[in-house]
């Protein structure tokens, strides 16, 4: 079964438990007189929605590419993250705002030995189902169903506070209520936060995972002939879709046969490990001779400065008489322009017959 096809059928399994549960846990809480109890069965509700969103967010993003969206329709499950983490997020506010009403006018309410093991067992059936959701949907890199796995399990220990105001209530007659509602619904809030965060987190750009770029890298510097990688960049359109570009380091005596059979090769192998469509740039190295020696100086010049972080793509072009390379800043340098100019200064007043091109890059990865 496909992946797509998977999220949906966890989500459908998450719309009938939900539907269940709000039918019991309302039945109990109308007979049993108790606020808590009947907003638990709302919660559970808001739940079975988030589902059916779930479920929408994935049709939509098996849409086919088009010219007007080419890279396909995947970011999508995003926007139905956002959408499920508002919903828990509105789900913590009633709940806090009802838990300080009942704080204010405490109310006893009517429990039967039935009512306690009808919540007992929905908490237990919550909590589980919520483990069950997650762990698919860390299976399935799919943050929706993260994002919904999340939240029934926040449901079951607001249950299980429910559970337990009801169990007090029902032997010393004393409303807790209020106060554990207050206490599990400040929980539910900074959930729904936490989610909230991580998809906006996954839509902006965030820096890729650690493990992967260093096994992308590992991978790629397997051919005798690539001497290095480098500027590997992750653009993820949707959890299952991401398109990849990085710059590797050649002998310049390579020929373009040579080089088109190895970039493919690269290429081919990246996409049958990790499912990445790669693209390959080429930096050429000729490190001989002089040319040894400027890099070398080069080097000297840049360990002066903290902030520059890698230097590559290091090239003489004798020709042209351009000595080009790559420069990576930390990010919390701001006088990056001027400590270029420096650079190119110092060099220029050794290798005067040179001109300097240099580029800057971002710190992006590992």
């Amino acid at each position: 079964m496909d992946r797509n096809k998977q999220i949906i059928r966890v989500s459908i399994y998450g719309i009938i438990v939900n539907i269940v549960l709000v039918g019991f846990k309302s039945f109990i809480g109308l007979l049993a007189n108790s606020i808590a109890i009947i907003l638990d069965a709302i919660n559970n509700l808001s739940d079975a929605l988030s589902s059916i969103i779930t479920i929408i967010g994935t049709k939509l993003s098996l849409k086919m590419p088009n010219k007007k969206h080419p890279f396909g329709y995947g970011r999508v499950e995003y926007f139905s993250s956002i959408i499920i983490a508002i919903l828990v997020f509105i789900a913590g506010l009633t709940s806090l705002r009802e838990s300080i009403l009942k704080i204010i006018k405490p109310e006893i309410a009517n429990y039967s030995i039935l009512s306690l093991i009808v919540i007992a067992v929905a908490v237990l059936v919550k909590f589980f189902f919520g483990r069950y959701v997650k762990m698919e949907g860390e299976k399935l890199r799919s943050n929706s169903l993260i994002a919904s796995g999340m939240d029934a399990i926040s449901d079951s220990i607001l249950s299980f506070s429910t559970l337990i105001a009801a169990i007090v209530s029902f032997i010393w007659k004393v409303s807790l209520e209020g106060y554990l509602g207050a206490i599990i619904s400040i929980i539910i809030l900074k959930s729904a936060f936490e989610i909230l965060k991580e998809t906006i987190d996954e839509m902006i750009g965030s820096r890729s995972d650690i493990e992967l770029t260093k096994n992308i890298k590992k991978t790629i510097c397997n051919s005798k002939e690539i001497l290095g990688v480098y500027d590997l960049t992750l653009h993820s359109y949707g959890p299952n879709k991401i398109l990849g570009t990085a710059h590797i380091e050649i002998q310049d005596s390579l020929t373009a046969r040579n080089i088109h059979r190895l970039t493919r090769r690269v290429e081919m192998e990246v996409y049958e490990k990790y499912g990445i469509i790669l693209t390959l740039g080429i930096y050429a190295t000729n490190e001989v001779g002089e040319f040894k020696e400027i890099k070398s100086y080069l080097k000297k010049i840049i360990k002066q400065y903290k902030s520059i972080i890698q230097m590559h793509g290091f090239y003489v072009d004798e020709e042209l008489k351009i000595i080009s390379f790559d420069l990576i800043f930390d990010f919390e340098e701001k006088n990056v322009s001027k400590i270029v100019q420096d650079i190119k200064d110092t060099l220029k007043d050794k290798y005067s017959e040179y001109n300097y091109s240099v580029i800057i890059d971002a710190d992006i990865n590992d």
